[in-house]
């Protein structure tokens, strides 16, 4: 790294490379959020699908319990479930884009590696 531009270059390839990481961190962190969410609303599901018809469901709405048709609760639990499996499938789609870009940016920095090497040794 003798002079200031190759420098500046491989530092700019570094923090490319840091950001692309970064971003990754977040979407799987995003994920496993998603994932929590999925399960905790298919534990729901599993316990509507098991109470009477005329059971008493509450809905939290701030502070409030609410009282809740069971139909009406269903048809809201499923509709959070496909809403949560389609974030699901747009954030795996964006991590598998972001493995892609780690890896060549990661093909980029060991080939400018392997350049400022063979500079080194001229």
């Amino acid at each position: 790294m003798a002079d200031t531009a190759t420098q500046t270059a491989y530092e700019k390839l570094t923090e490319e490379f840091r950001k692309i990481q970064s971003d990754l961190s977040t979407y799987i962190e995003a994920r496993q959020k998603l994932e929590s969410q999925l399960q905790e609303n298919k534990i729901v599901q599993k316990e509507f699908s098991i109470l009477e018809d005329d059971s008493k469901i509450y809905k939290l709405t701030g502070p409030v319990l609410v009282p809740q048709d069971k139909s009406e609760a269903v048809i809201n639990v499923d509709k959070r479930l496909e809403f949560i499996e389609s974030e699901i499938k747009r954030i795996e789609g964006q991590i598998n884009d972001t493995r892609a870009k780690t890896e060549k940016k990661r093909a980029e920095l060991i080939s400018f590696q392997a350049q400022l090497q063979e500079k080194a040794r001229s």
